[in-house]
Formats: C-alpha cells, sequence, structure tokens
C-alpha cells in the first residue's frame, strides 16, 4: 500500500482536494444446513474510491484496476464529475472541507480464528447434530462467518491512515412444526446479531458452544406456546430487541444527511428537525445514548471515519435531551450553512471500495442504568419479556414503529409466568422513548450489531453495532399475530 500511496500521490491532479479509498476485504462463510455441509463462500473484493473537491463540486470515481492506467482514468472521472457539480452541489457554493488524517488501527484479536475449514465445520455439525431433539424440529442451520478488511485512506497532500478490521458471526437458527404452527427460533438473532470484531473470542464469549440443543428446546416451546395476548401493558425487552429498537428509532432519525433532506426519495426522511438539538426530549431521564467507536469487540469500532476524521465517543442523548446527530464532517458544514450548528460525530462510512461515503449510524448504544432484571419483572404487575427480532416495520419518517419478537413470556403480578409466541408490539418514536421506566446494570448489557444496515443509493449495506442493557417500558400496546 505504501507504493500505492506513493503512485497515487504522483498522479493527483491540482485541484483544492484529493484522496483514494483502497479497500481490501476477504470473506469466507462456513455454513450446515440439516447436519449437511454446505458449499464454502468465500470471496475476495479489492478496489478504490477516488474523491476530488474542485471549487464547490465534489466528484467520486471508483476503479478495480490499481495501475497507474486505472488510477489515472479515475482521477479524471471524478475531476470530470467535480466540474459537472459545480454550482449544483449541496455545499451551496462552498467547498468541502475535508481532514488529512494521519494514523493506523487494527482491530485487537485475543485469539487468531486459525481453524482450518474442517475444523469450522466440526463446530458447526456438532451443533447442528444437538439441534436433533424431537420429530417437530424441521430445520436447523448453523454458520460462521469471517471477514478481513484492510482499508487504506490517503490524501494527495499527505493524509494517511491504515486501518485494519477482523470480524466473526457465529450463527444458528431453529425451525419447528407442530399442529399447523411453524416457529424459528434464533440464536444470536435471526439476522446475524451477535456479530463483533475479534477472533476466536467471540465463539467462546458468545455462549454459541451449546447452543444448537438450548435453541431447539425453546423452538419447541413456542410451537407449543399460546398467542400472545393483546393489550396496553408494561414490555421487557432483552438486548437483543433492544438493538432493534436503538437501531430504527434513534439511529436512522439521527442520520444527519437524513435530516437534511437527502434520503427522502430513497429511505426517508426523519421526524427530528435541526431545531430539536440542545432542548427536544427524545426520552425519559434515564435514557442516555452515546456514539461509540472506541469499544473495541463492537461491529463499527474504528479511529477514523471514510472521510477521514478522527472517531471519538459522544452523548446523542443524555438524560433523555437530545445533544447530536449522526453527522460526519460534510454534514455539520451543510447544516452550519443553513445556520444551525448542531454538532455531530465521525460516522461519515462508505459499505466498500465502490460507494461514496455518507452518513452512517456506526455504533450506537444505550448505556446501562441501574436496575436488575429482577427488579424490572418484579416491578412489573402486567407485562410481556420479549427476546430476538423477528419483524419490523417503520415510517418514512422513523416515527411510528411495529416490531415483532422470536419469543415472549409473560409477566404477571411481577413474576415471570407463560411463555407465548409471536409477541409484537407498537409505538412512535417521539413518545415511546418517553415511556422508559427502568434501565439493566451493566450486567445486563449485550453487544451485538447487524452486517446489513441498508442506505443510499445505490445502496450500501454497511455494518454497524449496537451495545444495551435490558430496558423495561410501561403502557405499550401489545399484541399477538392473530388479532
Amino acid at each position: 500500500m505504501e507504493a500505492l500511496v506513493n503512485r497515487f500521490r504522483a498522479l493527483a491532479p491540482a485541484v483544492d482536494y484529493c484522496s483514494i479509498r483502497v479497500v481490501d476485504e476477504d470473506t469466507e462463510i462456513v455454513s450446515v444446513r440439516q447436519d449437511v455441509p454446505e458449499p464454502v463462500q468465500a470471496s475476495r473484493d479489492r478496489g478504490a474510491m477516488v474523491t476530488v473537491v474542485d471549487g464547490d463540486g465534489i466528484g467520486y470515481a471508483a476503479t478495480s484496476d490499481l495501475s497507474d492506467a486505472g488510477l489515472k482514468d479515475a482521477m479524471a472521472r471524478a475531476r470530470e464529475w467535480a466540474r459537472l457539480a459545480r454550482g449544483r452541489s449541496v455545499f451551496e457554493g462552498a467547498p468541502p472541507e475535508l481532514p488529512r488524517p494521519n494514523g493506523r488501527y487494527a482491530t485487537p484479536v485475543a485469539k487468531p480464528l486459525r481453524m482450518s475449514k474442517a475444523e469450522r465445520l466440526d463446530l458447526l455439525m456438532r451443533e447442528s447434530a444437538a439441534c436433533r431433539i424431537d420429530g417437530r424440529i424441521v430445520d436447523w442451520a448453523a454458520m460462521l462467518w469471517t471477514t478481513r478488511t484492510r482499508q487504506l485512506l490517503a490524501t494527495a497532500d499527505g493524509g494517511e491512515t491504515i486501518q485494519e478490521w477482523e470480524f466473526t458471526v457465529p450463527g444458528l437458527h431453529v425451525t419447528a412444526h407442530s399442529g399447523g404452527v411453524t416457529q424459528t427460533r434464533s440464536w444470536g438473532g435471526r439476522y446475524n446479531g451477535y456479530c463483533q470484531q475479534g477472533g476466536f473470542e467471540i465463539v467462546e464469549r458468545s455462549g454459541f458452544v451449546g447452543s444448537g440443543r438450548l435453541t431447539a428446546e425453546e423452538a419447541l416451546q413456542l410451537v407449543a406456546a399460546p398467542n400472545c395476548p393483546g393489550g396496553t401493558m408494561d414490555v421487557v425487552l432483552m438486548p437483543d430487541q433492544m438493538m432493534l429498537q436503538i437501531h430504527e428509532s434513534i439511529g436512522h432519525p439521527l442520520e444527519l444527511d437524513r435530516i437534511l433532506g437527502d434520503e427522502r426519495n430513497y429511505a426517508g426522511t426523519s421526524f427530528v428537525t435541526l431545531d430539536m438539538f440542545g432542548s427536544y426530549r427524545y426520552g425519559s431521564a434515564l435514557l442516555n445514548v452515546t456514539y461509540d467507536p472506541t469499544r473495541s469487540e463492537e461491529f463499527a469500532t474504528f479511529a477514523f471515519d471514510d472521510e477521514g476524521t478522527p472517531a471519538r465517543r459522544e452523548y446523542l442523548i443524555k438524560d433523555g435531551v437530545l445533544l447530536r446527530p449522526l453527522g460526519g464532517t460534510s454534514s455539520q458544514q451543510r447544516a452550519r450553512r443553513r445556520r444551525a450548528d448542531v454538532g455531530g460525530v465521525a460516522t461519515t462510512r462508505a459499505c466498500g471500495w465502490n460507494r461514496p461515503p455518507i452518513d452512517r449510524m456506526s455504533n450506537v448504544n444505550v448505556e446501562p442504568g441501574t436496575s436488575t432484571l429482577d427488579e424490572m419483572i418484579a416491578a412489573t404487575e402486567l407485562g410481556v419479556l420479549m427476546k430476538t427480532n423477528r419483524s419490523w416495520s417503520i415510517d418514512d419518517s422513523r416515527n411510528k414503529f411495529q416490531f415483532g419478537c422470536e419469543w415472549g413470556r409473560m409477566i404477571r403480578n411481577g413474576r415471570l409466568a407463560e411463555v407465548v409466541r409471536d409477541p409484537n408490539y407498537r409505538g412512535i418514536s417521539a413518545t415511546f422513548w418517553r415511556s422508559l421506566a427502568m434501565v439493566g446494570r451493566p450486567e445486563t448489557v449485550e453487544v451485538m450489531g447487524t452486517p446489513y444496515c441498508g442506505k443510499g443509493e445505490p445502496n450500501q449495506a454497511i455494518r454497524v453495532g449496537h451495545a444495551s442493557p435490558v430496558c423495561r417500558f410501561t403502557n405499550v400496546d401489545v399484541f399477538g399475530a392473530e388479532r
């Protein structure tokens, strides 16, 4: 990469700003379904994105040809796009002032995952076999997904960062059928929610070993369980559902480019407006939300975002009050030109070498409180404890939502009662978080995330992390699947 940087700088055009972001990524997915190994999925993706700022125009061009000829062609195309954008860009006559970063980052790995494919398959086969505990189990699968990424960001005038990440995602799903009822129970989340940075230590600390039988037992509980009752009651959300609640009703609404109107024709806008920052009561006084790119095991941890801005932990919401958006350097400059100096964080990212960076949530976490899970249950006269998202729907402004979970358990008179299937709840983001009544202690926190957060045109599916404790909400509209 050092040689590539030198070639890039020798070829860079004389413009206000020119950078190159090179991504080299190796991915491998080993999986087993119904005790049968599936074909190993392995891929390598390598290429570069050139960014040119010329006047108030900004242009991008991607290439997988990293020869001198390929780089020169990408630079020429990016420069031409910047020329065509002059006077028509969102920067309203002033060029974006992008950073010139310097530094390195690498995922801390306690136990490098040096397992051969055969060893990985053996691990998965053991968990797969453990799922076969009853004839009502009709489908089951286990997988281990690993990715290694190396990224260079260099500017023509001396900025340079190299960041290296290792991602590990174990997963397991079991489906049971009985009496016309079919239910799926997922270990680690239906959409690969137990995703972290690191090596084999993730498999060990996650509880993946031994998850096959436990997940199958819970699937059998669900096909025998009654439908979740409906009505207004409390909900206790476990971290693997809190992850989705945070993602959809805090993360996306706070993305600054969305607030500025960039996503309205595709992924929607936001109920949040620029004048809310610093005063708007987003939730109860118990709600504290941070953007934290420093937690080493979390899925979207990094030292610099893809514009080169150094990343640091910041409060987005403190004591229930909205403080700052998820907006990177470029969006913050745009907001200031609208006389809205709302601040932001280093969270401008791209999903790969052939996409330009845009504002994305990264690690968005609810900070722990002071309650135990037992205390939350004891404080609930009537409610449902819910685990693991299975479905979601939210309107274009990320306000009115409806979420469904895989597994529920009734709480009656301060005690856990029967398991129920298909628990769902709905609410409005602008008021739901104000019903937050209890927040779990640090020992209830789980670090999760998603590999699949979609946004942008053309679409970008990106890695996002969410850490959360267990939380209790009051007076929530709950319903089952048959209502």
